[in-house]
C-alpha cells in the first residue's frame, strides 16, 4: 500500500513539474507568467489525479516496466493533454495559455514519467545482477526469431536467472549483423564453435520451437564439439499451452532430437465434428488417451467422458486436464471395456456422439504370455464399445490401432488387426451419417513402457542399456502429434477406412541408445554399456504399415493416408466369434490357430521383414 501511494505521489509531482518546463520551453521565460502557470497546474491537478486512478498507473510495477506499461502511460497523458487543450481553447480570453502548451506538456510528461520508470527498472536489474555471488552464465541464443527475442527480453529482464546474453546465432542471412534486444547476431549455426570460443560462451539456448529434429541435432552436436551445454525451449505444440519464459528453458531430450515438422491441422474439420458434442475417450488414463482428451478440449466439446479401468491413471489424467483446461466439463468413468453390460449402460446414460477408442493391452511380450487376455480385451472389449456405439447412434467412432497389426508376429499385433476387422464390419452396418474408422501408427515417444523411458531409467541407474538386437529399427511419433493426427483422421468422414499415419523415416534403436547416452553427458561403451539380449517373442526387427495386398491412397492432408483394402468377409465375422469363445475358455492353441485363419499374414514366429517393408508415396 505504501508503495502504491508513493508512486501516486511521484507521478502527480512529476506531472505537475512538466507544466513549468513546458512554459519555459515555449516562452523561454517564467517570471512574467507565474500566475498563469500556477492556475494551469491547479486546473490540471484534479484531472491528473482522476486519470492516474482510472488508468491504474499507480498499480503498475516499475521494476519490470514493459512497452505495454509505457503505452498505457502515453494513453493517460494524451487524455489529459486533450482535455487541457480543450479547456485552454474554451477559456482563451480568461486563461492566456498558448495553445501549444498542453501538447508540449504532454511530451515532457511522457519523457520524465516514463524515464522514472525505466530508471527504476535499470536500477533494479543492476542491483539484482550485482547481488549475485556467482558469475552469470554467458549464453548464446540460436534463433533470432520471435521466440528468440522473447527469451532475450526475459533474460535481460530477469538477471536473477543467472544468465547473461552474449548474442544470437541465425542462419537467415538477412539477420546477419543486425541487433535484437540490443544484442548482435554474431553468425550462423555452423560458426557456433568459433563464436563460443571468442565470446567465452557457457551455454547455447535453442529458441526455434518449430525446428525439426535434424536441426536440433545439428545445433546440439555443434554445442558438444564446442564443449558447452545446450538447452532448448518447448516445441510449438507446448507453446500453445504455455508462454515462452526463462522458466521454460530446459535440457534437450530425445523427443527434441527426433522432432519432426509440426503437424498442419485443418482445424475447421476437427471442430466440425467435436464442437458442442459429447465425446467419450476409452483408455483415457493412458498416454494416448489422456493426450486425445487434452487435444479434444481445444475444440469446445459439450463434455468429455474419460473412461478407463485404472483408477490411479484416470485420476492423474483428470488432474492434468483440470490444470490445462479449467473450464472443460469432463466426467471420470471407471469401467472395464470387457464388461459389456456396463459399457452399454454408460452409452445409454451419457449418449456420446463421438468416441475415440484407445483402451487396449499393448505390451508385446506380456500378451504373448497371456493371449486370452489380449483377445478378451483388445478384440472383445473393442466389440463391446463398437456395438454400444452402433446401438446408441454414435456419429464418429475412431479406433486407435498400431503398425504391429500389419503382418503380425505377435498376439498383440494380431489382436489389434482383429479389432480393425470389427470396426470395418460396423462400418458396413452404419446408418447414414455414422462413421467408423481405424487409425494405425507406430511407437509413441514418452508413452508408458516406451523404449525412451526404459533407456532413460537405465541411464539414470548407471546402465547397462539393454537392446534386443543391434539392427532393430522403429518409427517414432510424439504423443501430441499422434493425438492430433487421430483427431484429423476422424474429421475426414471416410466410413470403413483404415487411416495410416506417415511416421517419417525409421530410427535405428542402437543409434537412439547412443544418442541418449551422449546427451546425458556420458559416452556409450565407456560410461554406459549396451547389452544385446536377443529378440523377444513376437518382436520384429522392422515394423510395417501395410500388408502386401494393401496400398495407400493419399488424402488432402499431409501425413495421413488411407489403406485401400479394408473389406471384411462374412467368414471372418464367424472366425471372430470363434476367437472370442476360445479366449473365454482360455484355449491358447485354439486362439493361435483361429488367428492364422483370420489373418493369413499372421505368423507366431518372429521374422526379419526388411525386404517386405513398404514406403509411403511421397
Amino acid at each position: 500500500m505504501i508503495k502504491i501511494v508513493t508512486k501516486y505521489i511521484i507521478d502527480i509531482v512529476l506531472w505537475s513539474i512538466a507544466v513549468p518546463l513546458a512554459f519555459w520551453l515555449r516562452l523561454e521565460s517564467l517570471p512574467n507568467v507565474v500566475s498563469v502557470v500556477l492556475v494551469y497546474v491547479l486546473i490540471g491537478l484534479p484531472l491528473k489525479l482522476c486519470v492516474i486512478r482510472f488508468f491504474g498507473l499507480h498499480r503498475r510495477g516499475w521494476r519490470k516496466v514493459s512497452v505495454r506499461d509505457l503505452s498505457v502511460l502515453v494513453q493517460a497523458v494524451s487524455a489529459v493533454s486533450i482535455c487541457l487543450f480543450a479547456i485552454s481553447y474554451l477559456f482563451q480570453p480568461i486563461l492566456l495559455v498558448p495553445r501549444s502548451i498542453p501538447i508540449i506538456e504532454g511530451f515532457v510528461s511522457i519523457i520524465i514519467m516514463g524515464g522514472m520508470r525505466i530508471l527504476s527498472r535499470l536500477t533494479y536489474e543492476s542491483m539484482a545482477s550485482g547481488s549475485s555471488e556467482k558469475e552469470p552464465v554467458r549464453v548464446l541464443i540460436a534463433g533470432a526469431g520471435d521466440a528468440g527475442t522473447i527469451i532475450a527480453r526475459e533474460i535481460i529482464r530477469h538477471p536473477e536467472s543467472g544468465m547473461k546474453l552474449v548474442g544470437f546465432l541465425d542462419d537467415d542471412k538477412s539477420k546477419q549483423r543486425q541487433t535484437f534486444c540490443g544484442r548482435p547476431v554474431l553468425g550462423d549455426i555452423d560458426e557456433l564453435q568459433e563464436i563460443a570460443a571468442e565470446t567465452e560462451t557457457d551455454e547455447v539456448i535453442i529458441a526455434i520451437p518449430s525446428a525439426p529434429g535434424r536441426a536440433i541435432r545439428r545445433i546440439a552436436e555443434a554445442a558438444r564439439r564446442a564443449k558447452i551445454s545446450c538447452k532448448t525451449i518447448p516445441s510449438m505444440y507446448d507453446l500453445l499451452i504455455e508462454k515462452v519464459s526463462v522458466s521454460r528453458i530446459r535440457e534437450i531430450n530425445v523427443e527434441d532430437l527426433l522432432r519432426r515438422e509440426p503437424v498442419k491441422l485443418k482445424l475447421e474439420k476437427i471442430s466440425g465434428y467435436i464442437e458442442n458434442r459429447s465425446v467419450l475417450v476409452s483408455g483415457a488414463g493412458g498416454s494416448i488417451g489422456s493426450e486425445i482428451v487434452n487435444q479434444v478440449a481445444r475444440f469446445n466439446p459439450q463434455i468429455v467422458l474419460m473412461l478407463g479401468r485404472g483408477e490411479n491413471s484416470l485420476f492423474e489424467a483428470h488432474q492434468k486436464v483440470s490444470r490445462a483446461w479449467p473450464g472443460l466439463e469432463h466426467k471420470l468413468i471407471v469401467a472395464d471395456i470387457r464388461n459389456r453390460k456396463r459399457i452399454f449402460n454408460i452409452f445409454a446414460e451419457h449418449n456420446p456422439r463421438v468416441v475415440f477408442h484407445a483402451a487396449a493391452h499393448k505390451h508385446v511380450p506380456l500378451m504373448e504370455d497371456n493371449p486370452d487376455e489380449a483377445i478378451l480385451n483388445n478384440v472383445g472389449g473393442t466389440k463391446n464399445v463398437v456395438d454400444a456405439a452402433m446401438t446408441y447412434d454414435v456419429e464418429h467412432f475412431v479406433n486407435i490401432s498400431t503398425d504391429k497389426a500389419v503382418n503380425p508376429t505377435s498376439i498383440m499385433g494380431a489382436s489389434k488387426r482383429a479389432a480393425e476387422y470389427i470396426v470395418s464390419n460396423a462400418s458396413k452396418q452404419a446408418k447414414p451419417g455414422q462413421v467408423f474408422l481405424s487409425v494405425r501408427f507406430g511407437n509413441v515417444l514418452g508413452s508408458r513402457g516406451s523404449v525412451v523411458k526404459v533407456f532413460s531409467e537405465q541411464i539414470q541407474k548407471g546402465g547397462p542399456i539393454t537392446l534386443t538386437h543391434p539392427d532393430m529399427m522403429r518409427y517414432f511419433m510424439t504423443i501430441p502429434e499422434a493425438a492430433q493426427l487421430v483427431l484429423q483422421s476422424g474429421g475426414l468422414k471416410r466410413n470403413g477406412s483404415v487411416f495410416v499415419l506417415d511416421m517419417g523415416d525409421p530410427i535405428k534403436i542402437m543409434d537412439l541408445a547412443r544418442d541418449m547416452i551422449r546427451y546425458s553427458g556420458m559416452e556409450p561403451d565407456e560410461d554406459i554399456k549396451i547389452n544385446i539380449t536377443g529378440i523377444r517373442p513376437g518382436e520384429k526387427l522392422f515394423e510395417e504399415y501395410l500388408t502386401a495386398e494393401e496400398g495407400t491412397e493419399a488424402t488432402l492432408y499431409d501425413k495421413i493416408y488411407i489403406s485401400r483394402n479394408s473389406v471384411i468377409s462374412d467368414h471372418k465375422i464367424e472366425l471372430l466369434q470363434e476367437l472370442l469363445r476360445a479366449a473365454d475358455k482360455m484355449q491358447v492353441d485354439v486362439i493361435k490357430n483361429i488367428l492364422v485363419k483370420l489373418i493369413p499374414s499372421y505368423s507366431p514366429l518372429a521374422k526379419d521383414i526388411e525386404n517386405r517393408s513398404l514406403r509411403f508415396p511421397r
